[in-house]
């Protein structure tokens, strides 16, 4: 998982509330679990005029001219500047999975749906809630080029204004984000006393390590 620290982004701003989890990745998509190749179907059914189908190329699908990561200006895109209860509907991984293929490395909303939430954690999005009056503020602001600069460390959004906006993140997941750790990495940490436990249980229990 890539790490998080610093983040010099554009911003794209998708003015919607109540985004769902079927409207990031739709469900015909969820029939893969390879964690990469979801980012030419996010949003499908918004960004393309025709249905989308597992394994299309979308190089050469009809686009929605109105879908704002349709336009030029928010080509490129890493912060994604959204509404309340971002991520709501069903529990898929896969929303996250087409955010960060993509190319998106944080969220900015009033609130999150709470599993998606947790998600975008395990695969390095960082998720920022910030007041509704804060983004509110955000969106009138925004303009063609709009950048934020993110320092996770400082917990830390700086506006090209310079006026700086905090956050709050649970100190267990900064760790993570900080150092690129999902939860494999996070187990790896602690290999050499797994490998030392392995060895111990293969002294105790040798039958279970016999082979067939």
């Amino acid at each position: 998982m890539q790490a998080f620290t610093l983040l010099d982004g554009l911003v794209a701003p998708l003015d919607r509330a109540n985004v769902d989890t079927d409207a990031i990745i739709p469900k015909q998509f969820l029939k893969s679990i390879r964690r990469a190749g979801f980012g030419p179907y996010l949003f499908d059914e918004w960004r393309y005029l025709d249905h989308g189908e597992p394994g299309m190329d979308c190089a050469g699908r009809p686009l929605n001219p109105d879908f704002f990561l349709n336009k030029p200006a928010y080509k490129g895109a890493e912060i994604l500047l959204a509404r309340e209860n971002f991520g709501c509907g069903s529990s898929r991984e896969h929303a996250p999975w087409a955010l960060e293929d993509f190319g998106f490395r944080a969220i900015i909303a009033p609130s999150f749906a709470d599993i998606f939430y947790n998600n975008c954690f395990k695969n390095g999005l960082l998720p920022i809630v910030l007041a509704a009056e804060i983004v509110d503020g955000l969106f009138q602001g925004l303009s063609e080029g709009y950048r934020l600069r993110i320092d996770l460390n400082a917990q830390q959004i700086i506006t090209p204004d310079g006026k700086t906006i905090r956050f709050d993140i649970d100190g267990n997941r900064k760790y993570r984000l900080l150092n690129g750790l999902d939860d494999i990495g996070l187990s790896l940490q602690h290999a050499d006393k797994i490998a030392a436990y392995e060895i111990e249980r293969a002294k105790r229990a040798p039958w279970l390590f016999v082979k067939q």
